[in-house]
């Protein structure tokens, strides 16, 4: 099963009628990306939750995933859509001078006891200089594109990446990664919170389950961020920012 098999219904939240707008509606979306004040949010690719044999994923070989696992599904779509896809945002932002941001998971100390209790609790654990904290090799920062650790599932709440979005005058992100659950729907709903405008990447981040995928996405639509495809993100971007 991919992504495009479990399309959004339209009109799935009972209350979206009674909005006085939705994400989708505001104008100030695309004045972000015509003053170029959109940038895209890369989530946490890296070796400690989206590698075979390091990590979360330790106790399964490293290389090919067998489809008779119950990890088979995460790592099918990451190879085959997922990391495909990131690639294309990457090079449609690089491309016009946007930002690339890049958020992982990595402790302060070799011992992580500056994690948060949740990843202390979880076991997840990427010291700096660790395989685990490396980003894979297809969508890794180019030149000095920002990186920003954290040490919990929210980038917004546990560093200082909206003190940086707001000196570099970004009010919009796009956002893909992993997993769409957890890190990437606390990182939309943070940002919008926060007063930015958020479109989530609907294939270009996914999760453990099919089931979590759809029903975050359905969650986080048109209440917290607009839920594009990758085709659609890149023909915004053609269209709104190179003609600008």
């Amino acid at each position: 099963m991919t992504h495009s098999d479990v399309p959004l219904k339209e009109s799935f939240d009972p209350l979206r009628a009674s909005y006085r707008e939705t994400v989708t509606e505001i104008p100030a979306v695309v004045e972000s990306l015509e003053r170029r004040h959109t940038a895209l949010l890369v989530v946490d690719l890296q070796y400690l939750d989206a590698a075979p044999g390091y990590g979360v994923f330790s106790h399964l070989a490293k290389g090919k995933v067998p489809k008779d696992t119950p990890e088979f599904y995460y790592f099918d779509q990451l190879e085959r859509i997922i990391l495909p896809n990131v690639q294309r945002l990457q090079a449609a932002f690089r491309g016009n001078n946007l930002e690339v941001i890049h958020t992982r998971i990595q402790s302060l100390t070799k011992d992580g006891r500056d994690r948060g209790p949740q990843h202390k609790r979880l076991g997840l654990h990427a010291p700096a200089g660790s395989k685990e904290a490396e980003f894979l090799p297809a969508i890794a920062p180019q030149g000095d594109e920002i990186i920003i650790s954290k040490t919990a599932s929210g980038v917004f709440n546990s560093t200082n990446l909206s003190y940086i979005l707001h000196n570099l005058g970004i009010t919009g992100l796009f956002v893909a990664g992993v997993y769409t659950n957890e890190c990437v729907s606390t990182a939309i709903r943070d940002a919008c919170d926060l007063g930015f405008f958020t479109t989530l990447i609907q294939d270009a981040c996914t999760t453990v389950t099919p089931e979590l995928q759809k029903a975050t996405l359905r969650a986080l639509k048109d209440r917290y961020a607009r839920v594009f495809s990758t085709d659609e993100a890149i023909a915004e971007i053609n269209q709104v920012v190179v003609a600008t």
